[in-house]
C-alpha cells in the first residue's frame, strides 16, 4: 500500500441523502439541514479529521417515478425537501481554513455565463476552495419544471455539456489577463480594458460575446470532478475531469469503472494517474467490533424499503413498483441516469439483484459499499478497496447525521493517520492550483510515525486505548512537522 486513502465527505442539502428511512433515527440530526450550525459544525468537524472536501450532491427535481408520483419521496424525505447546495458554501467556509467545496451543479438548466460568475465569486469567498461536480441531470421532472417537456437524450446532454464546458473555460481563463487588475488608485483605473477580453463564443446550444462579469478568481477555473460512468460519461471525464466520484456493490465494478476511467484519460493524451477516482462507501464503526455489528443491525432495522425504491427509480427512470420484490433487476434503456442501474446488472456479470436486495442494499449508504467493523478491521478494508480496485479514495456517505462523520474522524482518521495512509498530517500555507487544490502535501514526520506504526497497530490495546495513544503521538507530530516545515519554508 503506497498510496494515501483521501476523504471526501457526501452530503446534500435536505434531510437524508443515501439512506433513506434513517432520518428516523433517534440520533440523526438531518432534520436541522437549514439550521446553519449543522452544516457549521460538519465542516469543523472535517477539517479536523482531515478530509479533502464536503461533496455536495443535488438535483433540481423531485423523484417522481415510483408509482408515477412524488408521493412516497415527500413521505419518506427522499431527497425532499431540498435546498440550493451552493448557499452553503460560504458559510463553511468562513468556520474552515482549508476544507475543500465539491459542489454539484447541473450544467443542463443554467447558462453558462451566469453560472461562470457564480462559480468565480465563490472561488474568492473561499479563497481558492471551490470545486464543481459537473452533471448533465437525469430527473424528467427537473427539465418539466424548467418550461422543457423532457430532458434532452443521454447522449445529446453529453453533447450540450461538451460545448457548455468551452464557454466556461473561455470566461474563466481567457476572458482577463492575469494584469488586467491594476488597482491605481492615483490614476483612478481599477482595470484596464486593453487586457479584458469578449470570449465572442456563438456555437450550436450557447451565443457568448461578451467578457466574465468577475476578475480572476484564485484558481479560476474551479477543481473539477465529474460522476458519469457511462461510455458518453467516462469520454467527458476523460478531457475535463480532475477528479471522478464512481459508485459501485463490489469491487469488480469498481475496478472497471476505474480501469476504463485511465483508459480513456490516457486515450485523450493525459497521464491517467493524475485522475482522483473516489469510490462511494459508507464506515459503521465503533470502539468494538460487537458494537459496530450492532450498530450495523441498529440501522438496517431503520431502512425503508419504499423510500430506497423511490430513489432508485429516480436515479434509473425505471418505476420499481410495477415488479414484485423478488424479481431479478435487468438493464433497461432510460434517458436518465445508465450507471445506476448497469451497477447491479452488466458491470458484474457473476451477481445477480432482485427488486428487494437492491433496495435493501442501496437503503443503507447508497450504491457503495458498507465498511462494518472496528477501527482496524475497517482501517484494513479500506486498504483492501483501495488496492484491489485502484481507486485514490472515498467518498463516503452517512447513515445517522453526523454521528457516522464523528465515528471515521474519531476511530479511523486517527488510526489511519498512524498507517500513514490519511492524508498526512498538516495542510498546505498555500492553495495549489495544479493538484488537487486542498489536499495536504507530504507529512516530513511520516518515517518518524511509522517508528509507531507496526507495534500499535498489532497490538492487543483496545481502540480507545490506540485513540488516546494516538493522540499523544500526533500531538507530538504536529509540534515536530510545524517545527520543520517552518524551517524548509
Amino acid at each position: 500500500m503506497s498510496k494515501q486513502i483521501r476523504f471526501n465527505a457526501f452530503q446534500m442539502n435536505t434531510v437524508s441523502h443515501q439512506s433513506p428511512g434513517l432520518w428516523t433515527h433517534p440520533r440523526d440530526t438531518g432534520h436541522r439541514y437549514t439550521d446553519p450550525d449543522h452544516w457549521t459544525d460538519l465542516a469543523r468537524l472535517l477539517e479536523v479529521g482531515l478530509f479533502d472536501a464536503v461533496f455536495l450532491a443535488d438535483v433540481l427535481g423531485a423523484y417522481d417515478v415510483y408509482q408515477g408520483s412524488a408521493d412516497a419521496a415527500l413521505r419518506h424525505a427522499v431527497q425532499a425537501p431540498l435546498n440550493d447546495p451552493l448557499a452553503l458554501v460560504p458559510l463553511m467556509a468562513q468556520a474552515t481554513t482549508h476544507l475543500g467545496f465539491g459542489v454539484t451543479c447541473a450544467l443542463t438548466y443554467e447558462h453558462p455565463y451566469t453560472f461562470a460568475r457564480r462559480i468565480s465569486t465563490l472561488d474568492h469567498l473561499t479563497r481558492g476552495r471551490i470545486g464543481w461536480n459537473i452533471v448533465t441531470g437525469y430527473l424528467d421532472s427537473a427539465a418539466r419544471n424548467l418550461g422543457i417537456d423532457r430532458q434532452l437524450g443521454h447522449d445529446e446532454r453529453y453533447d450540450l455539456a461538451d460545448e457548455y464546458m468551452d464557454v466556461v473555460y473561455k470566461l474563466w481563463e481567457k476572458s482577463w489577463d492575469d494584469d488586467a487588475v491594476v488597482n491605481d488608485k492615483a490614476r483612478g483605473v481599477y482595470a484596464e480594458p486593453s487586457r479584458i477580453h469578449a470570449i465572442n463564443h456563438e456555437g450550436r446550444f450557447y451565443k457568448v460575446p461578451g467578457f466574465h462579469l468577475c476578475e480572476p478568481s484564485p484558481q479560476r477555473t474551479p477543481l473539477l470532478y465529474q460522476a458519469g460512468t457511462s461510455p458518453r460519461g467516462t469520454a467527458f471525464a476523460a478531457r475535463h475531469a480532475e477528479c471522478t466520484f464512481v459508485s459501485g456493490p463490489s469491487k469488480t465494478v469498481v475496478r472497471k469503472y476505474a480501469d476504463d476511467l485511465r483508459t480513456a484519460v490516457r486515450a485523450a493524451g493525459r497521464d491517467g494517474d493524475d485522475l482522483k477516482i473516489y469510490a462511494q462507501a459508507l464506515i459503521v464503526t465503533a470502539p468494538t467490533e460487537a458494537e459496530a455489528w450492532a450498530r450495523y443491525e441498529d440501522y438496517r432495522n431503520h431502512v425503508d424499503i419504499e423510500a430506497a425504491l423511490a430513489l432508485l427509480s429516480g436515479w434509473t427512470g425505471i418505476d420499481f413498483s410495477q415488479f414484485p420484490l423478488d424479481a431479478t433487476v435487468e438493464y433497461i434503456e432510460s434517458d436518465a441516469g445508465r450507471s445506476a442501474l448497469a451497477s447491479f446488472t452488466q458491470a458484474d456479470p457473476d451477481r445477480t439483484w432482485t427488486v428487494r436486495e437492491a433496495a435493501l442494499f442501496i437503503g443503507l449508504g447508497g450504491r457503495g459499499p458498507v465498511l462494518v467493523g472496528d477501527p482496524r478491521q475497517v482501517a484494513d478494508q479500506l486498504e483492501a478497496w483501495q488496492d484491489d480496485t485502484g481507486i485514490d479514495g472515498f467518498n463516503l456517505a452517512f447513515a445517522v447525521a453526523h454521528d457516522s462523520m464523528r465515528d471515521v474522524v474519531e476511530l479511523i482518521g486517527v488510526i489511519l493517520s498512524l498507517l500513514m495512509y490519511l492524508t498526512p498530517v498538516f495542510y498546505p500555507k498555500e492553495i495549489v492550483p495544479e493538484r488537487i487544490r486542498w489536499v495536504v502535501r507530504f507529512n516530513p514526520v511520516r518515517s518518524i510515525l511509522e517508528v509507531f506504526r507496526d507495534p500499535i497497530y498489532n497490538s492487543k490495546i483496545p481502540p480507545l486505548s490506540h485513540f488516546a495513544v494516538s493522540v499523544t503521538i500526533a500531538v507530538l507530530a504536529f509540534g515536530l512537522g510545524a517545527w520543520v516545515f517552518r524551517r524548509s519554508s
